[in-house]
């Protein structure tokens, strides 16, 4: 029996299963403003004509051991780089410069459109920094680092830098998206869908970890089963986690997944 609209639509709704997820929204974004109150940084810093193409980089006190860029989630249609600051949190403290990066949002660009940009991001920063990289991404921010983490995408410099993908609560196949309603809004095509993929190609020569919420839709641990195995690489499930307290490990420094993502 095929699936109605409203059931293929809540297979990849989030929020309306987590209680209070508001919440953690608002905490997030508290906790962000309070980062970047705390620490000097070079924030707001164009690499790119969109208004949204922009970056945030903090410095640790002392020399970096390199630099921790998170790539925020949203479903490529919302959220803002500062709602997320606090996720470098554990990385800083750790002794690494950490950056977060802005893209233009759907319907503006479309999905390649946003991959482009964030390439152009890292690229950037990379120009700014020294040592290797370390990339982590949320939800459509997992999908983004997982793009990065295939061939073409960055130049060849900058990918011999990365040294860790962490792909947290990934969509790595964007083909179940095409029915959705957000679709409406995301523009995918059969073939745009395919190209943007990461579980339909492979990737580079770099320790990649692909990290979910027990707790988490159906789905989501379907999409970071399918890139893991796909891939060949690290699958963990974090017991007792859901969407939104999934990427609560980033903020300790002291967090087993940091840590391995940082060695």
């Amino acid at each position: 029996m095929s699936k109605t609209q409203q059931e293929l639509d809540l297979e990849y709704e989030n929020g309306a299963f987590i209680p209070n997820a508001q919440s953690y929204v608002d905490a997030w974004e508290a906790a962000s403003a309070a980062l970047r109150a705390a620490k000097t940084g070079e924030y707001d810093v164009a690499y790119g004509d969109n208004p949204r193409a922009k970056y945030d980089l903090i410095r640790p006190d002392g020399p970096a051991k390199g630099l921790f860029i998170f790539v925020h989630g949203g479903y490529w249609l919302q959220r803002h780089k500062d709602d997320w600051t606090c996720f470098g949190e554990g990385a800083l403290t750790a002794g690494w410069a950490i950056a977060h990066p802005g893209y233009p949002l759907a319907p503006e660009v479309r999905i390649s459109e946003i991959t482009k940009h964030v390439a152009q991001a890292i690229t950037a920063l990379a120009e700014q920094t020294d040592g290797p990289i370390v990339l982590a991404g949320h939800s459509a921010g997992g999908h983004l680092v997982a793009r990065m983490a295939m061939p073409g995408v960055l130049s060849a410099y900058v990918a011999a830098r990365l040294s860790h993908v962490l792909s947290i609560s990934p969509v790595s196949d964007l083909r179940p998206m095409l029915p959705l309603t957000m679709n409406d809004t995301l523009r995918l095509d059969a073939a745009e869908a395919q190209a943007e993929s990461p579980v339909l190609g492979h990737s580079l020569d770099v320790p990649v970890t692909v990290a979910v919420g027990s707790q988490e839709r159906p789905v989501f641990l379907d999409q970071a089963r399918w890139l893991a195995e796909a891939w060949g690489v690290g699958h963990m499930i974090l017991p007792g986690r859901h969407h939104f307290d999934v990427i609560d490990v980033l903020r300790d420094a002291k967090s087993p997944i940091l840590r391995a993502a940082l060695s």
